[in-house]
């Protein structure tokens, strides 16, 4: 039994949850989600609740249970309040810029790197900080580790990308005899 299955997600006033022929969509004021249902999965929506359960019991339908669950709760969450991941650059030297739609990254290789940013998402750059923000929890996330992948933060200056709330061990390095 999953525990998150069981409980009802509340719909928020303003936002329309919609289940079709196998896809699920979720409107807000944020914008608009959809995600295909799995076969093993029963949406019902009803009372200003959506409520997710299981078609038989199986064991692939229980683990798919609380995971849908999770995905229609971060879809109504998402279109009703942006999800913000912000990074953080670190180094001398290191710059970042947004032009137009890419995101241009001098990170200490002898070319800079560039990363087009994906539709639905907005991307805002403030002096050494990159704020990634979105209705799709998911590409919010995805899109913040491949921008951090450019430039991992090395544990003895500390120098490349890292989350805002991220800490950084920091190694010793050399002793001086």
């Amino acid at each position: 039994m999953s525990r998150l299955g069981k409980k009802p997600v509340a719909i928020p006033a303003g936002t329309d949850v919609k289940v079709e022929s196998g896809v699920i969509s979720v409107k807000g004021p944020h914008g608009d989600l959809s995600r295909p249902i799995h076969s093993h999965i029963e949406i019902t929506v009803a009372d200003g609740e959506v409520s997710v359960a299981v078609r038989n019991n199986s064991r692939l339908a229980r683990s798919l249970w609380g995971t849908f669950a999770s995905h229609v709760r971060n879809m109504v969450t998402g279109v009703n309040e942006n999800y913000k991941k912000t990074l953080i650059l670190e180094g001398v030297g290191y710059r970042v810029e947004l032009v137009g739609n890419t995101l241009k990254l001098l990170v200490g290789y002898s070319h800079p790197v560039e990363m087009e940013v994906p539709e639905g998402l907005t991307v805002e750059v403030v002096k050494n900080s990159i704020a990634i923000s979105g209705a799709d929890k998911d590409k919010v996330g995805q899109f913040a580790a491949q921008v951090r992948a450019k430039k991992k933060p090395e544990p003895y200056k500390g120098k490349g990308l890292r989350y805002d709330d991220e800490v950084i061990r920091r190694k010793q390095g050399k002793k001086a005899v």
